[in-house]
């Protein structure tokens, strides 16, 4: 099993960068910039990492389904006026974790030691649903060192039930509406985190996007959910301390993280922006790649 699985994140990996060449295919007198990857050694876990390009840092934060491959279609886009960082959560394939299963009350030591072992001054920060605990903590633990905060799709640990009265029961009456939501995709074997419109219309983003979450089975994702949302303790009151843009993305159509909570706390920041992006789930930046790269071209 442990042989197939090694296998299995070879082939995939070699299948994903392969893609992510063919997205950002250019004449053949262009050169590609190198990749550079590699390990930062933690208490209990090792976590990989790539870096490509050069220029201002963007370190890219990928959620439960995901690890550094999720990143395929930002990675090219960016590449040629930033450097791109992305990395595996640990527990999250290639990372390496000694026993038992990822504490997300690491994450943002883990992003710490990352950017320290980079030299990274300053950095632009894009989370994605789960990324956004590790990239939240870590701009309200180091606000001078964040140039920009993106948060797609997530709340990150913030505790909505500390939202003002009416944005609490915007996201109260969003989660009665879509309660059985995810088991219903889940029995039609559509991954909730990609949607079914993605399952419908791009069937194999659809089909990468499950192969990439299979990549990470080591371990018991269910309980690492529960672990999240019982990280969920951060007062939004305390947001307002955050002093670099920030940015939310929330796709119409997510039936994981609720849009009206992106709204909420997007007023509750002073500054804050919000885009919504129609026709799309959970996972804009995968679905939706060029309305994504260009929110976030505009923005960092």
């Amino acid at each position: 099993m442990e042989s197939e699985q090694r296998t299995r994140r070879v082939f995939l990996g070699q299948t994903v960068a392969g893609a992510a060449a063919l997205a950002a295919q250019t004449p053949a007198s262009t050169s590609v910039l190198p990749t550079t990857a590699g390990y930062v050694k933690r208490p209990g876990a090792e976590i990989y990492y790539e870096t490509t390009g050069t220029g201002p840092a963007i370190v890219f934060a990928h959620g439960l389904g995901g690890n550094h491959l999720s990143w395929w279609q930002q990675v090219p886009y960016f590449v040629k006026r930033y450097t791109c960082v992305t990395f595996a959560h640990r527990g999250f394939a290639p990372s390496r974790l000694e026993s038992g299963g990822p504490d997300p009350a690491l994450f943002a030591d883990d992003l710490a030691a990352l950017i320290d072992h980079l030299k990274l001054s300053d950095v632009r920060l894009v989370a994605q649903s789960m990324g956004g605990w590790t990239c939240l903590d870590y701009a309200l633990r180091h606000p001078g060192r964040v140039r920009a905060l993106v948060m797609a799709s997530t709340s990150g640990a913030a505790d909505l039930n500390t939202l003002d009265q009416p944005g609490r029961e915007r996201v109260e009456n969003w989660v009665s509406a879509n309660r059985d939501a995810q088991a219903s995709l889940r029995r039609r074997n559509i991954h909730p985190a990609a949607g079914e419109r993605m399952a419908r219309e791009q069937p194999s983003m659809h089909f990468l996007y499950r192969e990439i979450d299979r990549l990470s089975s080591a371990f018991d994702k269910e309980a690492l959910r529960a672990k999240l949302v019982a990280a969920r303790t951060t007062p939004v009151s305390a947001l307002k301390q955050l002093r670099m843009p920030v940015l939310f993305i929330s796709g119409n159509e997510d039936v994981v993280f609720p849009p009206p909570a992106a709204v909420a706390l997007a007023a509750a920041i002073p500054g804050a922006k919000l885009e919504r992006v129609p026709k799309s789930g959970h996972s804009v930046y995968f679905e939706r790649p060029d309305t994504f790269n260009r929110l976030l071209t505009a923005f960092v």
